[in-house]
């Protein structure tokens, strides 16, 4: 029997989707904390939650995919190796996006910069995509590519933020220590998007292998 005709295991097909829900989760809490900064500054801890939650979710996805190779019943929409890469970089976007409000702290922030609430607006925008994309690859069949083409031109919204920021920062008259600290921060949020982008490239390539058989 074609293992592929068999349906997407559900309890995989949950995971993926929490993990997905995870990575809206932390982008729009950053939004949150960033929008009203330093008053909500305690939603940094929330923020350190999801980053627990994420991890347990990628071990329990992993875990899953192995099992499903030794049991009979639903199915892995991807090979072991793409679901162990998908998994980690869905993992990372929250990772980034976590360091990126631990950062506001422990640097001592006064005041966010505008290009900081931008680079929020994209997380939260390419964490809907993502979501849809995972919803799409259990679905069976559902079409990727409106998601995917999103999340890549949100990417190329994030080169253009860092650009910007960076600029900002050297255009002078600002403590050299507050751009050193600002710039680790801008680091770390187009981290978390062009690990939204690796999440678009490992689906690419899930979606041209199902092509092929």
């Amino acid at each position: 029997m074609n293992p592929f005709a068999r349906p997407v295991d559900t309890t995989l097909a949950a995971l993926l989707e929490d993990a997905g829900r995870n990575v809206q989760r932390s982008a729009l809490l950053l939004r949150e904390l960033l929008a009203a900064f330093p008053e909500h500054v305690t939603l940094a801890q929330d923020l350190a939650a999801c980053e627990r939650e994420g991890d347990r979710i990628t071990h329990d996805i992993i875990y899953r995919i192995g099992g499903l190779r030794r049991v009979r019943g639903g199915r892995a929409p991807f090979t072991a190796g793409d679901g162990y890469a998908l998994a980690t970089a869905i993992d990372d976007v929250v990772d980034y996006t976590e360091q990126a409000a631990a950062q506001l702290d422990l640097y001592g922030v006064e005041a966010p910069m505008e290009q900081a609430g931008e680079f929020a607006d994209v997380l939260v925008a390419a964490g809907a995509e993502i979501l849809g994309a995972l919803r799409c690859l259990h679905g069976g069949g559902g079409d990727l590519s409106a998601h995917l083409v999103e999340i890549h031109r949100l990417e190329n919204d994030g080169d253009r933020l860092q650009r910007d920021a960076v600029t900002s920062l050297f255009a002078g008259g600002i403590d050299p220590m507050v751009v050193i600290r600002w710039k680790d921060i801008f680091e770390s949020l187009e981290a978390a998007v062009d690990a939204c982008e690796t999440v678009a490239h490992v689906l690419e390539g899930i979606t041209l292998k199902r092509r092929r058989r």
